[in-house]
This record gives C-alpha cells, sequence and structure tokens, in this order.
C-alpha cells in the first residue's frame, strides 16, 4: 500500500466514524423504519467501545490526525452524556479505562490533558489521584504543584516545532485551551466552577515561564522554554500570541496585569515596531483585537493603558510600535477611566527607584507633561471638567510656583506632594509651554452648554459656561493668597500688580454688559485674559501690551467725550481696532497657534477686513520712507569711504615720498576710479534697502492673510466676509513677479476657503453683495490671465450663492446678462464662455430664466465666433433643462424666437449673407433641436402645437442639400431632418401623405445620427 492510499484510508475511516458520531447513531435506542435487521438494539457500549479504540488508533498512525481524532473522541463522550442510553456510565468508565491504562501511563500528550479536564467533571466520584498518579500530585493537573510536571511531561520537541515545512506544524493552536481556559476563566454563564488562584501560576509557567506544553507530546530528552521566551521559535511565539488573544477576552480588570508578561510584551513590541519581522502581522492582529476589545469593554481601557506604558511595556509604546494602540484606547475609554489614568501619572511624577538616575525621572516627567496635552488636544478622547481642571491646574502649579509645604487635602492636586527631587528650570518652563498649548487646543473645542433648559455649544469654555483661561487665571489668585504651601518663581512688581488690578475692574465691568453686545464682551475678556496669563508667565512685551490696550481703552472714552463736545479726535491716534489686530498680528509673527486666534475673531465686533487688508497694504509700501533712510545710510557710507580713501591717499603719499611723485593725468585716473566706487556702493546700499522692505512687507502682509483666512474659516456666515472679496481679488491680479507666493496664498482664500463654504451670510444687505458682484464682473471683463479669471468666476458664483438664498435672482440675471452682452458685443471683452457656463451649471434654475438673454444677445454678436459661442451656451442651458419643473418650461415665445433666428442665420449663410461655416451651422442647429425635444416631452400639450414648422425645416433642409458649401456636410443634413420630423410631430392638425410625420422612437441621439447618417452616405456614394 502507497503512502497515498494509507492517507486516503485514514481520512476516510475518520470521516466515517464521524458522520456516525454527528449523525447520532452512535447512541440511537430504536432501529430505522425501513432497517431489515432483527436486531433491535442500535446502539450498545461494545461500539462505543469500538469507536472509541478506532480513532486513537488513528490518532497513532499519524501525529499529524492526533489531534482531529481526540477531537472526535470528546464530540462522542459528549453525544454519550448528552443522551439518556442505559450504559452511559460504563461507557464513560470504559473510556477512562482505556485512555488511561498502564500500557498508556507514559502517553500524555495535550489531547490526553484534554480528556482529562472534560472526563473529571463527568465523573467527579472517581479516583483520579491512582489514574494520574505517577506523573502529577492529586487529581488537580492544574494546580500550582502539578505545572511544572505537566510541562516536563507534555514539553513541545523543539525540532518539530522550529521546522513548519516538516508538515507537523501548524499555525492553530491545540484545542485544549479552550478547555484551560473554561476550567481557569470560565465564562458568566458557565456551571463549572473557577480554578481560583491557578491562572496566574499557570500563565506565567505555561505561558511565560520556564517550560511549556499543550502543544505535541515528545520523547526525547530535551525541554523547551516557553512560548515567548527569547529562545523560542516564531512558530512557538505565534501560538503564545493566540493563546494572549484568547485570554483576554476571559480576564478580568484584577486579572489583566497577568497577561502582560515580560517575554510577551517583548516578543510583542519587537515584531510590531517594523512590517518586515516574521510575526508583524500576527502581532499586528493583537493590536487591532485589544482596540477592539476595549470598545466593547471601555473599562477596561485604563488597566489596559497601564500595561502597555507600564514596567513591561513602553511609555512610548505607539512611537515604537509605529500604531495607534494606545491613542484608539484613549478614545474609547469613558472620562473616568481618563480621570484614573491622569492620576496614575500623577503619582509617577515622584516616583523614583533607588538606583534611578535623576534624568531618568525627569525625562518621564516630561513625558508626563506631553501626556496630558496630547489627552486635551486629542478630539476623540472624552472630556470632562474635571481631569481637564487637574491638568491645567498641575501646569499652572509646576510651572509658576515652586511647592514649599505640601498640602494633603487641597484641591489642586499638584499640591498634595512634595517633589522630590524638585523640578527642573527646564521642566517648569516646558509647563508653561505646555499650559499655552493646551488652552489653544481648548479654546477650539466645543463644548455643550445647558442655560435655561436649553442647550447649545460654544468654544473656549467649560460647561458651567467660564472660560478655561479664566479658570486658570482663578487658580492662580488662589495659589498667590496661600504663601504658606507655595511661592511664586517670579514675583509680581508692586507696578504689574497694579496694572493686573485695573485689568480685573475692566474684567468686572465686562461681565455687566448688555445681552446684545456680551459676544464682544467676551471677545475682550479673553483677549485681556491671555495678555494677563502671559504677563504671569514672563512674555517678552506682555507688559506693553497690556498698557496699550488699556491706554487704548481710555482714548475709546474721550473720543466718545470729545464727540459730545463735537470734536476731533487727534489724528495721530490709534483706533481701537489697530490695537487689537496689531497685537493678533503680533501672535501671529511668534507662532502662537491660531487656534487662540480663532475664538477672538468668533467674539469681536470690528471694522471691515476689506479695509484691513487696504490699510495694511498701504502701511507697509517700501517706497514710503525709503529715500530719507537711503539717504541718511548713504551719508554715513560716504563718510566711511572718505575715511578708507584718506587712509589710502596717506599710504600712497608716503610711498610717493620713498620712490616718484604721480603725475596730473595718473591722479585724475584715481579719482575717477574711486568715484565709481562710490556710485556702486551706493547703489548697492539702495538696493539692499529696497530688497529688505520688500522683503518685510511681503512677510507682513503674509501675517494679514493669515488672519484673514482664521476670520474665514471662524466665521463663514459673518457678512464682513463679503467686503473681503475685492480686496483679495486686487492681491491676486495686481501682485507683481516677486509677489507670486502671496498672490498664490490669496487665491487659495478665494477658491478653497471662502468660496467652497458651506455656510454663507445668511443677513447680508442685498444692495451691498450687488455692488460688490457688479465690481467683479467689471474686472472680468478687464483680466487678462486665465487663471485670474477662474478666481473671479469662483468669487462671482459666491455672491450669487447669497443673492439667491436673499431671493435677489433677478438682480443676478441682470448683472450676468450685461456681462453677456458686453462679451458678445465687444471683441476687446477679456471674458469668456466658460465664465457663463459655470454659472448656468452651478444655477440650473438661474439657467432657465437666463434662455431669453442669451438668444437676444446673439443677434448682436460682434462677429459669427462669438454668435455660436452664445448658442453654445445656450445649448448647456437646455441640455440640463428639467421637465417636471413649470418654472423651467421653455416658453412659446422663446420657440418662436429661436426657430425664426436660426431660420434666419441658416437661410442666409446658404445666400452668402454670413460667414458661417457647417461647424458652426452645426451648433445652431444642435440648440434647435434640443430644445424641440424639450418641448416634445414636456407635459403641456399647449405648448407644442402650432409653434414649430416642419415646412420651414424642409425648405432649409433643401436649400442646404442644393447649396455647395453644405451639401457634403452630413451630419448638418441629418440634424435638419431631425428637426423638420420632431417639428412634424408636434404639429396639430394631420395631413395626408405627411412625409414629415414620423415615429418618435426614429428619432436618434444628434452626434450618433450624424455619424451614422454620414456612412450611409458614403457607402451609397461607393455603390
Amino acid at each position: 500500500m502507497s503512502g497515498q492510499e494509507e492517507r486516503d484510508i485514514l481520512f476516510a475511516r475518520l470521516f466515517g466514524l464521524t458522520a456516525v458520531i454527528r449523525s447520532g447513531l452512535l447512541v440511537h435506542q430504536t432501529p430505522f423504519p425501513s432497517s431489515g435487521s432483527s436486531n433491535t438494539q442500535v446502539s450498545s457500549v461494545e461500539r462505543y467501545e469500538e469507536v472509541l479504540k478506532k480513532l486513537v488508533e488513528i490518532g497513532e498512525a499519524k501525529s499529524w490526525l492526533r489531534e482531529r481524532a481526540w477531537w472526535m473522541v470528546g464530540l462522542a463522550m459528549d453525544a454519550v452524556q448528552e443522551s439518556s442510553v442505559p450504559w452511559k456510565v460504563k461507557a464513560l468508565d470504559t473510556t477512562v479505562d482505556y485512555l488511561f491504562s498502564k500500557e498508556k501511563e507514559s502517553f500524555w500528550s495535550p489531547e490526553r490533558v484534554a480528556m482529562t479536564l472534560r472526563l473529571q467533571p463527568l465523573l467527579p466520584n472517581r479516583d483520579w489521584d491512582s489514574a494520574l498518579a505517577p506523573v502529577f500530585k492529586g487529581p488537580n493537573i492544574l494546580s500550582v504543584g502539578n505545572l511544572a510536571s505537566l510541562g516536563r511531561e507534555s514539553a513541545l520537541d523543539e525540532e518539530e516545532a522550529s521546522n513548519p515545512g516538516s508538515g507537523s506544524w501548524k499555525p492553530q493552536i491545540h484545542f485544549v485551551w479552550d478547555m484551560l481556559f473554561n476550567r481557569l476563566l470560565p465564562a458568566s454563564d458557565s456551571k463549572q466552577p473557577s480554578q481560583a488562584g491557578s491562572f496566574g501560576e499557570f500563565f506565567r509557567i505555561v505561558v511565560d515561564g520556564d517550560q511549556c506544553i499543550l502543544h505535541r507530546c515528545c520523547y526525547l530528552a530535551r525541554i523547551l522554554e516557553s512560548l515567548c521566551s527569547s529562545t523560542s521559535s516564531a512558530e512557538r511565539k505565534c501560538w503564545g500570541f493566540q493563546v494572549f488573544k484568547k485570554a483576554l477576552t476571559r480576564v478580568s480588570a484584577d486579572q489583566l496585569p497577568m497577561l502582560f508578561t515580560k517575554n510577551l510584551m517583548r516578543s510583542w513590541i519587537n515584531h510590531l515596531s517594523k512590517s518586515d519581522r516574521y510575526l508583524h502581522k500576527i502581532s499586528l492582529d493583537v493590536a487591532k483585537h485589544i482596540q477592539s476589545f476595549v470598545q466593547e469593554n471601555p473599562t477596561l481601557g485604563f488597566p489596559l493603558i497601564l500595561q502597555l506604558t507600564g514596567i513591561n511595556g513602553s511609555r512610548e509604546f505607539d512611537k515604537l510600535t509605529r500604531t495607534k494602540t494606545v491613542e484608539s484606547i484613549l478614545s474609547v475609554m469613558d472620562s473616568e477611566g481618563i480621570k484614573n489614568y491622569i492620576l496614575s501619572l500623577l503619582d509617577q511624577v515622584n516616583s523614583k527607584d533607588a538606583d534611578e538616575d535623576v534624568t531618568v525621572l525627569n525625562s518621564r516627567r516630561t513625558w508626563i507633561a506631553d501626556q496630558f496635552a496630547a489627552l486635551i488636544r486629542n478630539g476623540s478622547v472624552p472630556k470632562s471638567d474635571e481631569w481637564i481642571q487637574v491638568v491645567l491646574d498641575w501646569y499652572a502649579m509646576d510651572g509658576l510656583y515652586s511647592i514649599r509645604r505640601k498640602f494633603g487635602s487641597s484641591s489642586i492636586h499638584a499640591l498634595r506632594a512634595l517633589p522630590s527631587p524638585p523640578f527642573t528650570e527646564q521642566f517648569q518652563a516646558h509647563c508653561r509651554t505646555r499650559l499655552f498649548s493646551s488652552l489653544a487646543d481648548l479654546t477650539s473645542q466645543t463644548t455643550v452648554v445647558k442655560k435655561d433648559d436649553k442647550t447649545h455649544k460654544e468654544t473656549a469654555i467649560a460647561t458651567d459656561g467660564e472660560f478655561w483661561i479664566s479658570k486658570v487665571l482663578t487658580t492662580l489668585a488662589r495659589l498667590d493668597k496661600d504663601t504658606k504651601h507655595v511661592s511664586p518663581l517670579a514675583p509680581v512688581g508692586e507696578e504689574t500688580q497694579a496694572l493686573l488690578g485695573r485689568v480685573q475692574k475692566i474684567h468686572e465691568k465686562l461681565d455687566k454688559v448688555s445681552a446684545e453686545k456680551k459676544d464682544v464682551a467676551k471677545g475682550f475678556e479673553l483677549v485681556l485674559s491671555s495678555l494677563v496669563l502671559q504677563c504671569r508667565c514672563g512674555e517678552e512685551d506682555s507688559v506693553g501690551n497690556i498698557e496699550a490696550c488699556l491706554g487704548n481703552v481710555r482714548s475709546k472714552k474721550s473720543f466718545k467725550k470729545k464727540n459730545q463736545q463735537n470734536a476731533l479726535l487727534v489724528d495721530d491716534e490709534s483706533e481701537p481696532i489697530d490695537i487689537l489686530v496689531d497685537l493678533l498680528i503680533g501672535y501671529l509673527e511668534n507662532a502662537i497657534q491660531e487656534s487662540t486666534i480663532d475664538f477672538i475673531l468668533t467674539q469681536l465686533e470690528r471694522r471691515g477686513p476689506a479695509e484691513l487688508v487696504k490699510a495694511q497694504a498701504e502701511e507697509m509700501d517700501p517706497s514710503s520712507g525709503e529715500e530719507d533712510e537711503s539717504s541718511s545710510e548713504a551719508s554715513d557710507d560716504d563718510e566711511d569711504l572718505s575715511e578708507e580713501c584718506d587712509g589710502e591717499r596717506s599710504g600712497g603719499e608716503e610711498y610717493e615720498e620713498s620712490e616718484e611723485l604721480m603725475h596730473d593725468e595718473e591722479m585724475m585716473a584715481i579719482d575717477e576710479h574711486l568715484a565709481e566706487i562710490f556710485r556702486s556702493r551706493k547703489d548697492e546700499q539702495r538696493s539692499k534697502k529696497g530688497v529688505d522692505a520688500q522683503r518685510e512687507a511681503t512677510h507682513f502682509k503674509n501675517r494679514v492673510l493669515d488672519l484673514v483666512d482664521t476670520f474665514v474659516k471662524r466665521e463663514p456666515q459673518s457678512p464682513l466676509n463679503i467686503r473681503l472679496i475685492l480686496p483679495l481679488i486686487d492681491l491676486v491680479t495686481k501682485s507683481g513677479m516677486d509677489e507670486r507666493q502671496l498672490s498664490d496664498k490669496t487665491k487659495g482664500i478665494l477658491k478653497n476657503r471662502l468660496t467652497k463654504s458651506k455656510d454663507i451670510p445668511t443677513n447680508a444687505a442685498h444692495d451691498e453683495v450687488e455692488t460688490i458682484l457688479r465690481e467683479v464682473h467689471q474686472r472680468v471683463r478687464k483680466v487678462h490671465s486665465a487663471d485670474n479669471l477662474s478666481v473671479l468666476s469662483q468669487s462671482s458664483l459666491y455672491l450669487c450663492r447669497i443673492l439667491v438664498q436673499l431671493n435677489e435672482d433677478d438682480g443676478v440675471i441682470r448683472i450676468y446678462q450685461e456681462s453677456l452682452d458686453d462679451y458678445i458685443s465687444r471683441k476687446a471683452s477679456q471674458a469668456n464662455i466658460n465664465f457663463f457656463q459655470d454659472f448656468v451649471r452651478r444655477f440650473p434654475v438661474l439657467g432657465s430664466k437666463f434662455r431669453e438673454p442669451v438668444l437676444a444677445a446673439s443677434s448682436n454678436a460682434v462677429n459669427s465666433y462669438r454668435r455660436c459661442q452664445a448658442f453654445q451656451l445656450l445649448g448647456v442651458i437646455l441640455g440640463q433643462h428639467d421637465k417636471k419643473k413649470d418654472d423651467q418650461a421653455i416658453t412659446p415665445s422663446f420657440q418662436k424666437s429661436l426657430q425664426k433666428t436660426v431660420l434666419d442665420l441658416a437661410n442666409g449663410a446658404v445666400e452668402d449673407q454670413n460667414t458661417l461655416s457647417a461647424s458652426q451651422l452645426k451648433d445652431l442647429l444642435k440648440a434647435a433641436l434640443l430644445c424641440i425635444r424639450q418641448v416634445q416631452q414636456s407635459n403641456s400639450p399647449p405648448r407644442k402645437a402650432g409653434i414649430w414648422d416642419p415646412a420651414a425645416w424642409n425648405a432649409l433642409y433643401e436649400k442646404l442639400a442644393a447649396c455647395d458649401r453644405f451639401k457634403s456636410s452630413s451630419p448638418l443634413l441629418n440634424m435638419c431632418r431631425q428637426v423638420e420630423s420632431v417639428a412634424s410631430q408636434l404639429k396639430p392638425a394631420t395631413r395626408d401623405g405627411d412625409r414629415g410625420k414620423r415615429k418618435a422612437d426614429e428619432v436618434v441621439d444628434i452626434t450618433d445620427s450624424s455619424k451614422k447618417s454620414g456612412r450611409k452616405k458614403q457607402k451609397k456614394a461607393k455603390s
């Protein structure tokens, strides 16, 4: 018998026995109706014993069939246990006697362990001590004392495991693990009692310890190490990862740390870190399994984070593994779990081992500060006022104060422990930086606020409606008063303290403003609070900015008072809005996060952004003041050069005394050379000054554009955005080649930020919008760049959206009609047909109202090309006609006008009254055919009858066929015939022999029919 035949027979026997067990024949007690046997006893214990022996024999014949054969033995035992056969107990006793006989006492494999775990609950009164002796002590093979024996007697052969190509290794773990976990970690609905206190030792010894069991029987001399040990093969580690996945879904929060052992975590991180690692795929699968597990059990997220970033893991777990495992776990945890995680990190701030270096401790403290900032920055992490306040208080405490004495009952968590060793200056500066970045992140995040039984979303505030930055200032005020426990790192001077007191008074006044000015007051409150916090943190120019703001408040009051006295404000006195704008641009210059500025812009009522763009561009004109400065610097340069020349001449005189004197011609040559040097130095200084001024102006304009971009992004519904369009267009169209970057940035604001915004201003003044739209169209007629024309088109469509929302459709049609008339009738117009096609495609309803103006404009075309473009535009409008909407229905007057215009132009082309070519004439007929087909498909019979004259179209067809210029154009003739055909069907009265009447089904598409008819006529010509 060959090897293949032997394998086939073994498989056949295994499948046959499986069929007997699964069909129920093994425990069937009544004969089948169709059975001809006289034996009424279908099943018996003898037949069960025969099946049992045959399954064991199959497993002993081939090692790679052993697991499947013994699995069927377990199914047979379950079938007997669940049945009502009278020989149930005897069958189970027979199974124990056969599997645990003296001849097989040394035969311990994972399958035999599995049968032991399966039989013990079924036969609890059996003498298991003698059955398991001498290998195991006592009936519980999972006790701590038996784990080492279990590992020794059932160890895996290293040669087998390390050679998966031999056929004896498989990536799936053994079925015995399910039975082990059912005993050690039973499910909540399981009736099996848990082996209390044994899981931790079992997992440590069996999975991560010195010995491993449960995979293949080995009678060789060596015993291998654990599945995930450093000496284990990749195949064994693969098993270890699968065991970990199975155990993870069964353990509780208290048992979870037992799974994340040292060897397991080391192997997992190593294989997860790089994609070319052998077990990277299974390692990545483990990471995904953990993420999905936390989604189903959010309460276990916190203990999982502790293990991944704990002693066996790494604080930089996500960075090392190049995954977002920790981040994804944090995002699905609840706020209580986030708070517990933060408190655990705070406990690690001062925890230091005896042999731990101070550098390591400082590194861990910096990492903790970064973790807090990451939690606030991550928008998917659930936020709560409680843990955010803990983080901000910790930043403020450790960044601005030093703890003199701990205060265990303080509400500020940072005061409950005295740092040892003290925080370094670098770490305190890092805390201040993280405080600002966290406040900036909170400023851009929305919070649901409940007020008067109504909920709404606001930014930069806590759930109680108070600004987060105000809460930080409140914490600083409390710490200033607590001199017993803390001392400030930089005490506030008397002058600064007085300045801050004035700010506090202004805050109190802002709280009392009326409801209509509440948003404005909040904006100024946020500005002043940010300035105060910067002052407390020792930021440069913060005191000057506060003084400027407070001084401007006084000037504003005096300005109002002078207005009452009919007096004028001094010209050189800055307006309050200018002070604020300079302050915000200064933030942008210092690279402060834009989110801090975002909310300020959402609250402040300010003058038009267009005025800001124009004013800043004028202020930064590099030509202004250049002459005076360059002249003064040039005079200084002249003095320096004169001194150098004097030195050279004096040196030359000494040289001449020793040699000979120079004559007059040589002196004149030297003077000319020196004059050339002077001129080159002056030109160099002037050019350098001009370049520096231009660069500075461009840089400043970029910062202004950043401010404008932030405003548009945060306030898309503000009516002030409308005023931005013209100044931004000026920057696009009037910037020189050296300001290309500035122009591109402006285009991005217009095309991507402003015109593509989903939200548009809702309370804009239609007169203002219409005026700006008209001005945009005026510039369309003069612009020379196609790229700039595209920007103008997008801006025009944006303004049209606003007017349509304001129900000002007529104004939009009127402005576009004026531009179209100018384009069609004036050859020098710089617009193009795409500008108008964008409009009708973007607004189909307005396009239906634009049909008559387009047709009327075509009659005033400056040449045939512009006339054909008008009909192309008309074809676009008719092509997107919606026959279901009555407001887009084609009126009889338009049909008559279109028919008359097309017939007149076509007849004129035949009679050489115009220069229309065949392709141009085809565009005219195409518009007519589209129109008549729309009429044919409409649901208004009165509009169909008596308008289109088939006789006129038939006459045109005959003229075209007889004309030398057009008779060879088959598509043109075929299109004219189609118009005649449809017109005949729309005629109200029928007549005999009407050759023009055809079925609608015979009318084909314009392009296809033209091509087909052309091919047919060519074939006829050849024949």
